[in-house]
């Protein structure tokens, strides 16, 4: 039977598919939303990424990058669903995006190289969606590809990423000879035509049939250690019908003890519409997920996926467009209609929607409503940032937002022109709306805006975007990488007494302050995520729990400046060891002064270290140039901790301090005469050697 399936017809859509597209940089992300696209005849050509004519990355930087920037959303129906799909980047310095999308999804397709495996980026967004309980389902793209190895692929997802692959597919035919898979789920076989058209369903071919059957086999014993559903049937009948192995591997994928493994080109078109079909049949509705929860005063509730509950959103994403300010929200409860007036809980302030878009990238298209489950465009709110709680003002509720990271890298901007300074400002400050990763200071001592990513890519990105939105013609100093202070040896019982008396009540606050280091204080560790620990041994009531907690946040304050370099401070533990308050002029605000001054004191007191941001690198080159390439590592201050190698190239792992990495691309390229690439992951913070910090400017 031969199948068209652009032509496929699709039932009333009752279901909805919240899904992102995760994956390293060039595994192929766009390309299969693009095939998404196309085969549900969302559109009605191919876009490709290398002629840059691709729905998902239609923004100039994008386009002339040849890598995905911006998280896009893109609805298309497929066998009666409704598929709303984010496709993400795949480069490190924008793993912000990631997260937030990840926040509102329901499911996610991790798409990897059948010729690389799971590669460095590939790895942080699978612990990512971890964190977030994302359901996954895996899709081993380039399958055309010279060296590509579907089982090579499948043992790094296994031992990589620690998960249990339910490899669903074999492909029929190697390399420039892949033309199709065999379906082990329904023993049945799929060939595609040159063009990737349509498909031919037919019988296993006969060369295939005895190793179809024993990975049948294997998938059935599998599912059957994992589901005991399974296991009952499995062990009455030594097999399992096709219609108890699609539900369990359905089970599986939503609890999370497995992820079910696919495999094609998508570039050929190979592959994409099983893919589709396996979206629907295993990935999570909004009706299989838990009830969201949110707090109230305090208090946990839940909203379930009820379009008649009361409305409940997050924002996860704000964009300026020339036609206004969109706001991105996945409903999560309820209803909103066009025209509803709702209440931003987290700002605490009412909006008007005046209009709601069902988004595809750069286009729109306006609807009347937007139900639970649905991920839509409001045109209306003023000041809802991303991470925003939109709900009905009768029946409040905060979801609790997306984490942002810490931005490592800084560069100094200025306008050429005086006359445009405050034009600059403007643009900043909604760049930073926008991306929440990004962050604008202004230096205290040289009175220079900074701005502060996740990398120079990153920096790059939203500096070009301000030239390019704005025509500003903008001055940029070299980057900055963001240095961090901690405590290597603290200091016990440091005794300070705040006293002020001017007239009138006066102020009086009394504390003892023990400083220690964290353990791994180089990390975010101990508890905090900030790397501050506060704790009170305090007894018989002599500090008061409100002044307790003045104290904690005067501390906190103190952290902002350390005493090396005006760093902020991190991988400390405060404990308030004791204090003692006056009848009248004791205050939270002078416990707060005498917090945050106390702490500044044992600072200065305190042993310091000076930390800096440290990168894996992940450096493919030739085997030829393996040694200069160690040999520029090593002058780097790099630490290399594994290499492999890989049909006439070498894969070297190393840790670099970031501040050594910038202009590293360019060095690269020149060493390996072009044919060298790399990859960045963030692995923390490390001491910066005695030396190399005695070089180094303050903030």
């Amino acid at each position: 039977m031969r199948t068209n399936l652009r032509t496929r017809p699709t039932r009333p859509l009752t279901v909805v598919r919240n899904l992102g597209i995760l994956a390293h940089v060039d595994a192929g992300k766009t390309t299969v939303t693009e095939r998404f696209l196309y085969a549900t005849g969302a559109t009605h050509k191919r876009g490709e990424v290398h002629d840059g004519t691709t729905v998902t990355d239609f923004d100039p930087q994008e386009r002339k990058r040849g890598i995905t920037i911006f998280a896009a959303a893109v609805s298309c129906d497929w066998d009666g669903h409704r598929i709303n799909l984010i496709d993400t980047p795949g480069h490190v310095d924008f793993s912000d995006e990631v997260e937030r999308s990840l926040r509102v999804l329901d499911g996610a397709i991790a798409v990897f190289d059948a010729v690389a495996g799971v590669e460095p980026q590939s790895e942080s967004v699978w612990r990512q969606a971890d964190r977030h309980r994302v359901p996954r389902i895996a899709f081993v793209n380039k399958l055309d590809r010279a060296g590509a190895d579907l089982d090579t692929a499948v043992a790094s997802i296994r031992d990589r990423l620690h998960t249990v692959p339910l490899v669903v597919q074999l492909p029929i035919g190697r390399e420039d000879g892949f033309t199709g898979v065999v379906d082990l789920v329904r023993m049945r076989a799929l060939v595609w035509g040159a063009e990737g058209e349509a498909y031919e369903e037919g019988p296993v071919p006969e060369g295939l049939r005895e190793e179809a059957g024993r990975r049948r086999r294997l998938l059935e014993e599998t599912v059957a250690e994992l589901h005991p559903g399974a296991l009952e049937e499995f062990c009455a009948g030594a097999a399992l019908r096709d219609a108890t192995l699609a539900a369990a591997l359905r089970d599986l994928t939503r609890e999370g003890e497995g992820v079910v493994v696919l495999c094609g080109s998508a570039y050929r078109n190979r592959g994409v519409e099983p893919l589709l079909d396996a979206v629907v049949a295993y990935l999570p509705s909004p009706l299989d997920v838990p009830a969201v929860r949110g707090t109230l005063g305090g208090e946990v509730r839940e909203r379930a996926a009820d379009p008649a509950a009361p409305f409940a959103g997050l924002v996860f994403k704000v964009t300026s467009t020339a036609t206004g300010r969109l706001t991105y929200v996945r409903v999560y409860a309820g209803t909103i209609e066009k025209g509803d007036t709702v209440l931003d809980a987290t700002a605490g302030r009412t909006e008007r929607v005046a209009r709601i878009l069902r988004v595809q990238a750069d286009r729109n298209t306006e609807v009347d409503r937007a139900l639970a489950g649905d991920i839509v465009a409001v045109v209306g709110p003023k000041s809802a940032r991303a991470g925003a709680t939109l709900c009905a003002p009768d029946a409040p509720l905060v979801f609790e937002p997306p984490s942002v990271a810490a931005p490592v890298v800084s560069v100094a901007v200025e306008a050429r022109r005086s006359l445009d300074t405050d034009k600059l400002a403007s643009a900043l400050a909604q760049l930073v709306e926008e991306d929440p990763s990004l962050a604008v200071r202004t230096d205290a001592e040289t009175g220079q805006t900074v701005l502060s990513g996740m990398g120079e890519l990153h920096l790059e990105v939203a500096v070009e975007k301000i030239r390019r939105a704005q025509t500003l013609e903008l001055n940029v100093g070299r980057p900055q990488v963001a240095y961090r202070e901690t405590v290597a040896r603290g200091v016990s019982g440091l005794l300070y007494r705040h006293v002020k008396q001017e007239g009138g009540a006066g102020q009086f606050a009394h504390v003892v302050l023990d400083v220690e280091p964290l353990e791994a204080a180089a990390g975010a560790t101990g508890g905090s995520a900030e790397g501050f620990v506060f704790r009170s041994a305090v007894t018989g009531g002599r500090v008061p729990q409100e002044y307790v907690r003045a104290v904690e946040a005067g501390c906190r304050d103190a952290l902002a400046e350390g005493p090396l370099g005006g760093h902020p401070v991190t991988g400390l533990r405060v404990t308030l060891a004791d204090g003692a308050t006056h009848s009248k002029d004791s205050s939270e605000m002078a416990f707060r002064t005498a917090g945050r001054l106390a702490l500044r004191e044992a600072l200065r007191t305190s042993t310091m270290a000076l930390l800096e941001p440290v990168i894996e690198v992940t450096v493919t080159v030739p085997d030829s140039v393996v040694g200069a390439v160690l040999g520029d590592l090593a002058a780097r201050r790099g630490r290399v901790s594994g290499s492999a190698a890989r049909a006439g190239t070498s894969v070297v792992t190393a840790t670099v301090p970031l501040a050594e990495l910038f202009g590293y691309a360019s060095r690269l390229r020149g060493r390996t005469q072009g044919r060298g690439t790399f990859t960045t992951r963030p692995t923390g913070y490390a001491p910066v050697p005695a030396g190399v910090a005695d070089t180094l400017p303050t903030r």
